[in-house]
């Protein structure tokens, strides 16, 4: 993948405000729907970088790493590529046949037991805690609250998965879909731009639930880009 560059708000910036305003939650819950926060407002607010990650992560096996941690008092937050998570529940698009990586197995479950739907619910991947980071210090657990950000599309997540401890930058099938990425976990993702913001100490319940991910991410990214 391609170097990242430590400024994270420079894609973007000439981006149009949506013409519409959506202002219920039912209207935020379409994948890869225009927001009422746009990117250039959420992008804007992670422009400088306060490196809260004890080291830097590749954004792949092989790579430098050159990606760091950056923290705020109501998030955290890092530019990387984004690969494609399809572990979960066997579906038509997200299987072994699919991916030769896939695995049955996501980190945190539904309300019900079973593992994630990768295909069908927007969700992002964490490092696995190591001395470089623990999301968990950091006020992040399975199900907090995630804005996704490549070019003009905001996506709204969960944190749905944990990856290995040296390497960022992954998000579920339906996560890429919806930032209109090639969603395909051989040949899709995106080798660079693309912000994950997760919100501290939110937690969407049932994890499952995507229209409380959006309405909540949309509250969350209000107050984020107000600075309050």
């Amino acid at each position: 993948m391609r170097l990242q560059t430590l400024t994270l708000a420079t894609a973007g910036a000439a981006l149009l405000a949506p013409t519409t305003l959506p202002t219920s939650a039912a209207s935020l819950t379409a994948p890869g729907a225009r927001h009422r926060i746009a990117a250039p407002d959420l992008l804007a607010r992670v422009r400088d970088c306060t490196e809260i990650s004890k080291g830097r992560y590749r954004t792949d096996a092989g790579t430098a790493a050159t990606v760091p941690v950056c923290g705020t008092d109501q998030a955290v937050f890092w530019e990387a590529d984004l690969d494609i998570d399809c572990d979960g529940q066997v579906t038509a698009h997200c299987n072994r046949a699919a991916d030769p990586a896939f695995s049955a197995a996501t980190a945190f479950q539904q309300s019900d037991g079973r593992h994630l739907n990768a295909e069908k619910l927007p969700y992002v991947v964490v490092p696995g805690p190591s001395s470089r980071w623990d999301y968990r210090a950091s006020g992040i657990r399975g199900g907090a609250v995630a804005a996704v950000i490549y070019k003009d599309r905001v996506q709204y997540a969960v944190v749905g998965d944990t990856g290995p401890s040296d390497i960022i930058g992954e998000a579920s099938y339906a996560t890429a879909k919806g930032l209109g990425v090639n969603p395909d976990p051989r040949a899709g993702g995106v080798p660079s731009g693309v912000t994950y913001i997760v919100f501290k100490d939110t937690v969407v319940k049932p994890i499952e639930d995507q229209d409380a991910a959006e309405s909540e991410g949309e509250r969350l990214a209000a107050l984020f880009t107000a600075g309050g």
